[in-house]
């Protein structure tokens, strides 16, 4: 197949979740198909990275763009001017005529035999009509993420905030996905979330495509004496669900932990973090490192691999490299929302802070019970969630997809969207 793929930011550093999962299932497709990728790219990041990307495309073309920081005045400027747009922030602000003109260019070309776009945003930059079968890859529903932000606000304004920015997700996600003849989400969940959420105007069908991970890259390695009482969390440290999540870790959980077991420490490791994360680490007990060029020694320093998220969808790509490398992992419920994991086999689940402080304090007291769960949990991925089996499920998904021609493809930006219920 001939494939036009849509991305927002360029793979590669892959330093998120779900550049890992699309790099992984497109370096498998790009073996039998011929790929052709737009994608948003900082000059410099490209510079470094275009002829990596050869191995997961035959053609990049790339939309110069600079990432900013999700912090000072042109961030917080940016904001200000879209609190009127009717399309949700987290898509409007890569709203971009150079990626439209790119997409229409490419297709008058012709030739392709599917359009994939990959995560709801490049959708906003599609042309009122598609030539060919088009497929959606969600790996979120958006939505979710944002009544979960507005649910967990304890700040009024922040709450009234993600109120609105539910809303127009809510309405721009339930416009978006009735437009394409596919559309794929990653796990059981989110499906069912989909189909309950936009059952009216999801007329496409829904394929779950499974996550995986490279498990001859992410390898155990024995716990010491030194990493018998560290904690580790992974993760881009300026996505808000991650920054919730460790604030409310160290905030309401660690304390209950130390109080027990006054040499625990936890590093958090990631991307870009925010002032807050920044602040998390003036505590003695937490380091938070930034950007890492490699997690693996991370997890070998530690005992227990946390992911205290209230806030989220999609599936964590992070737990199932913790379980690969042979980390017990406690979590929310959120946290491992769609994975195929049992409590008390895989991995230990809890969601209040006394809860989970008091299932971080039992695998770091009981070696046995943490090396069984860390043993069961490499076995669960090692058997089953290898990426080239995911990727045969994303292909065959792709490839059966239909033009559905009841109905047009039209533009995602208008603001008429229709009425929504509160929350």
């Amino acid at each position: 197949m001939r494939i036009l793929w849509l991305n927002t930011p360029l793979l590669l550093p892959l330093d998120k979740g779900g550049k890992l999962r699309t790099w992984h299932l497109m370096r498998h497709l790009a073996r039998r198909n011929h790929i052709t990728c737009i994608s948003f790219a900082d000059p410099k990041q490209l510079a470094r990275h275009r002829e990596a990307m050869k191995e997961v495309c035959a053609e990049l073309v790339p939309i110069k763009r600079r990432e900013s920081t999700k912090e000072g005045v042109r961030f917080y400027a940016s904001v200000a001017r879209r609190l009127l747009d009717p399309v949700p922030y987290a898509v409007g602000q890569y709203r971009s005529g150079p990626y439209r003109r790119a997409v229409r260019d490419a297709l008058a070309r012709g030739g392709f035999d599917r359009v994939v776009c990959d995560f709801l945003v490049p959708a906003v930059n599609l042309p009122d009509r598609l030539p060919c079968p088009s497929v959606l890859f969600t790996h979120n529903v958006e939505a979710e993420i944002w009544r979960r932000h507005a649910e967990t606000a304890s700040n009024s304004v922040r709450k009234r905030l993600y109120r609105t920015q539910w809303r127009r997700m809510l309405r721009f996600e339930g416009r978006t996905v009735g437009r394409f003849d596919r559309v794929l989400a990653v796990s059981d969940v989110d499906r069912d979330t989909l189909q309950r959420l936009y059952g009216d105007r999801l007329t496409a069908p829904v394929s779950v495509i499974p996550t995986g991970v490279d498990t001859s890259y992410f390898t155990p390695a024995p716990i010491d004496s030194a990493a018998s009482k560290r904690l580790v969390f992974t993760g881009s440290m300026d996505w808000l669900p991650n920054v919730d999540g460790v604030q409310f870790f160290c905030r309401e959980v660690l304390p209950i932990v130390r109080a027990a077991e006054p040499d625990v420490t936890l590093t958090i490791v990631g991307r870009s973090p925010t002032p807050a994360v920044r602040r998390l680490g003036d505590d003695r007990a937490v380091e938070v490192t930034g950007r890492v060029e490699d997690v693996r020694p991370y997890f070998a320093r530690s005992a227990v691999y946390i992911v205290p998220l209230r806030i989220g969808g999609g599936t964590r790509l992070k737990i199932f490299e913790a379980m690969s490398a042979g980390r017990a992992v406690v979590s929310t419920r959120i946290g491992a929302e769609g994975l195929p994991v049992e409590h008390g086999k895989h991995l230990l689940l809890a969601d209040s802070p006394q809860e989970f402080a008091a299932a971080v304090l039992t695998l770091l007291r009981d070696p046995a019970r943490r090396d069984s769960i860390a043993h069961d949990a490499r076995a669960l991925v090692t058997e089953r969630f290898d990426w080239g089996a995911a990727a045969l499920h994303l292909e065959a998904s792709i490839a059966e997809t239909e033009r559905l021609q009841h109905r047009e493809w039209r533009g995602v930006s208008s603001p008429d969207f229709g009425p929504v219920k509160p929350l």
